[in-house]
């Protein structure tokens, strides 16, 4: 299987999140994780360009909101 590979990039307006089959599912499972119904409010994941996403890509925190 493939590495995972994740690019986010965008502008003031428009923000794209791409990757490669085995990125996509990847996030899947850390969305289904923060969807987990044991998990409160509040919680979040942070990726970072060089770490969990491609260099260059800009951070993007994944939330929890129940707010919303």
């Amino acid at each position: 299987m493939d590495e995972p590979r994740i690019r986010v990039y965008g502008s003031a307006t428009e923000i794209t999140v791409a990757a490669n089959a085995a990125g996509l599912r990847d996030l899947a499972e850390r969305l289904n994780g923060l969807a987990d119904p044991d998990l409160r409010d509040g919680y979040h994941e942070h990726l970072e360009g060089g770490i969990n996403l491609e260099d260059g890509s800009v951070s993007l925190i994944l939330a929890r909101d129940e707010a919303l």
